[in-house]
């Protein structure tokens, strides 16, 4: 799998992203798989800017995602949007605390790795399942996909409404270790919990290295589900 991370070369800033920062600096802050940044403006942050070439992805699925989770969990504030012909992007208010993997944490990790099981069981259990219009389902996320051999389902053990990418990167931590909010919500929708915490656990591996998964698990507070963790990392590598 490819990892979405920092970029490590100079990328020009796009004409939309420099009008939003009238003037104040520019730093771009994360790159994804399909060549979309986010720019964080400011110094500190002010605002986040989260850019895509045209057709890249859908970001008004994150955008109303956002706007429904608001009530019930901290995330991003969404304060303006656009689109033109060769790109689109939404403008967030920044939010404190830095991602998990910042540097500071990847050379000491427990602490942001404790954070980020806590904050997937505080978002599991406050945004409600009966009210959520968006669905991460097995078989919403096998749709278009064609037939990929991801093997019996298990069957569900909590339905919840995923994040829909729990990798550590998306999770934000205070300076002393505190869970702070989540971020980049486009796949939010009601699934099992492991299919989140089948990749959350498994994006330690790729962020900090092999043998975090107990205190994530510990912090969530659930004793890992060796067969839901394999069924939804296939589907997670199917999808």
């Amino acid at each position: 799998m490819t990892v979405a991370g920092r970029p490590t070369r100079p990328i020009p800033v796009p004409a939309p992203v420099r009008s939003v920062a009238a003037g104040r600096p520019v730093d771009a802050v994360w790159e994804n798989q399909l060549g979309g940044i986010t720019w964080q403006v400011g110094d500190p942050a002010d605002v986040f800017v989260k850019w895509q070439p045209a057709g890249a992805v859908d970001l008004g699925a994150e955008i109303e995602r956002l706007r429904w989770l608001a009530p019930h969990t901290t995330v991003p504030e969404v304060v303006d949007a656009g689109e033109d012909a060769d790109s689109e992007w939404f403008v967030t208010a920044a939010l404190p605390g830095s991602t998990a993997v910042a540097e500071g944490w990847k050379a000491d990790p427990e602490l942001a790795v404790r954070a980020i099981g806590d904050g997937l069981r505080r978002f599991h259990d406050a945004v409600p399942v009966a009210e959520c219009p968006f669905d991460w389902s097995i078989e919403s996320r096998l749709a278009g996909h064609g037939d990929p051999d991801v093997g019996p389902p298990p069957s569900i053990d909590r339905l919840v409404v995923c994040h829909g990418d729990a990798c550590a990167p998306n999770t934000l931590v205070a300076d002393d270790g505190r869970f702070v909010a989540h971020v980049d919500m486009g796949s939010v929708g009601v699934a099992d919990r492991w299919a989140d915490l089948a990749v959350a656990s498994w994006s330690l591996d790729w962020n900090f290295g092999a043998g975090w998964g107990v205190p994530l698990f510990e912090a969530y507070g659930v004793d890992p589900d060796g067969v839901r963790i394999e069924f939804y990392r296939r589907l997670w590598d199917a999808t």
